[in-house]
């Protein structure tokens, strides 16, 4: 977070760094140098698509993803409405996988918007899960991540709505994968669930 390249607050009379939403038009050919093929996390630090990126700059970031077949993209929105208005305005190389975040039942409509997203594999984000998700509907999903909250204050996640989730898993045959029970810090508390780990990869032939 102490990277200058993320700090803008618009302000330049600021004496403090802030982290407004800024394009970085710059590191969009990076993927064409990478020589052996990687799992790449796309805009990490933010949205792709927050309402402030305009859609020519995400259809540039879906031109480079499938340009550079040999690596694989996880692209996680929590703006899954936007998701699905400009969905059709996308091509969907096979090695982009799209994901929405939902942290408790109150967000677990973005699944809805998922699932009519004509991505090769669709996964949702359980993470900071902070409440149970009961009987959630998995139909069309390849891949849940569960994990807890870390850093200062960071809430508990109780094991049972861990384990409700590993068994939805198990019985629709989703891949489930555990990061971490959070705490301090992400690797506090380890992440083991009832003694085991749980770093199930989704199939690629999942979607469409």
């Amino acid at each position: 977070m102490g990277n200058p390249k993320y700090q803008n607050d618009g302000d330049p009379k600021s004496s403090g760094p802030g982290f407004r939403l800024t394009l970085h038009d710059d590191v969009l050919e990076l993927p064409y140098r990478w020589r052996a093929p990687r799992i790449v996390f796309v805009n990490s630090m933010s949205d792709l698509f927050h309402p402030e990126v305009p859609l020519e700059f995400i259809q540039r970031v879906f031109r480079v993803m499938a340009e550079t077949p040999q690596h694989t993209y996880q692209v996680l929105t929590k703006r899954s409405k936007r998701l699905v208005s400009l969905a059709g305005e996308l091509h969907w190389p096979s090695n982009v996988w799209m994901g929405v975040s939902v942290e408790s039942s109150r967000y677990a409509f973005r699944i809805d918007h998922l699932r009519s997203v004509n991505a090769a594999v669709r996964f949702v984000s359980a993470e900071p899960l902070l409440g149970p998700l009961p009987e959630l509907d998995l139909s069309g999903i390849g891949w849940l991540i569960v994990g807890g909250e870390s850093g200062h204050g960071a809430r508990p996640m109780e094991e049972e709505w861990a384990r409700d989730l590993r068994d939805q898993c198990v019985a629709e045959g989703v891949a489930f994968f555990f990061k971490q029970w959070g705490g301090r810090t992400p690797k506090a508390n380890g992440r083991e669930l009832d003694g085991s780990l749980h770093d199930e990869m989704p199939l690629t032939e999942v979607a469409v």
